[in-house]
């Protein structure tokens, strides 16, 4: 994929772990509304020929890659960091056998064939890729009435210790992309978009990793990283609503754009 900021997209190998314990999956919902309206375009007749081929760009150790896995599809998942890679062979591989594939590849340039897929994911992943390209390349492998699927999980700031939280850790471009309504290049147009609201059970450690597993915390200095995480504590031993707590209730949207030619 074409990073807006190559140094902070290719730092997510190094904090693996903290990726895979701090980094939520996504609601059933959510994942099954993208099914759903995956196969109503498709028709019954295509649904009744057997798995859907999904494609899950930017896969990650595989957060999104699960949910479709469990649910019957046959995935190939492509990620261009090759210890992320790993992880979600690692995790799933055994699993799921020959219905999960991993490949090396860009969103811009995806090793596969033309028409070769019925579901396209990019879960946390689209703001990192050149969108007219990448929309070329996706209209280019989706199957006739096939799906583009954009899926983020975002924390729900409208809870007052979570919006306090943002405020210690800052922001990035990537968090300041519009999810909402993000764009898309040609021949692709938006067809449905929905808001899924849940609550994510987290512990202390997972909450710390998933700070840590940020692209710009990565980068950061390790004096301001530290300093951070300590800020961060000291919400976590003080807010009200947090203190003597062992596990939090972190809110979310997950936000879904679905996209076709």
């Amino acid at each position: 994929m074409t990073r807006r900021d190559p140094t902070h997209a290719l730092s997510f190998g190094r904090a693996v772990g903290d990726y895979d314990r701090g980094r939520p999956r996504y609601p059933d919902a959510a994942v099954d509304w993208v099914l759903a309206q995956t196969l109503g375009r498709l028709g019954p007749a295509h649904a009744a020929a057997g798995p859907l081929d999904a494609l899950d760009i930017g896969a990650g150790t595989g957060k999104f890659t699960a949910s479709l896995l469990e649910r019957g599809l046959n995935v190939t998942a492509v990620e261009p960091d090759p210890v992320m890679r790993s992880r979600l062979i690692e995790t799933f591989g055994s699993r799921y056998g020959t219905a999960l594939t991993d490949v090396e590849g860009t969103a811009e340039a995806l090793p596969v064939p033309a028409a070769s897929a019925d579901l396209i994911t990019f879960a946390q992943s689209w703001h990192w890729v050149d969108g007219t390209r990448a929309s070329a390349e996706a209209a280019r492998v989706l199957r006739p009435g096939g799906t583009l699927a954009l899926v983020w999980n975002i924390r729900d700031d409208s809870a007052e210790w979570v919006a306090e939280l943002g405020a210690i850790m800052g922001t990035s471009s990537a968090e300041r992309f519009d999810s909402i309504s993000p764009p898309v290049g040609a021949p692709l147009h938006t067809y449905a978009h929905a808001d899924f609201y849940w609550d994510n059970t987290i512990t202390r450690e997972s909450l710390l990793a998933m700070v840590t597993s940020r692209s710009y915390v990565i980068a950061l200095q390790p004096d301001a990283r530290a300093e951070m995480l300590r800020m961060i504590e000291l919400l976590l031993d003080e807010h009200p609503h947090l203190a003597g707590r062992t596990s939090y209730l972190l809110p979310y949207v997950t936000r879904v754009t679905l996209v076709a030619s």
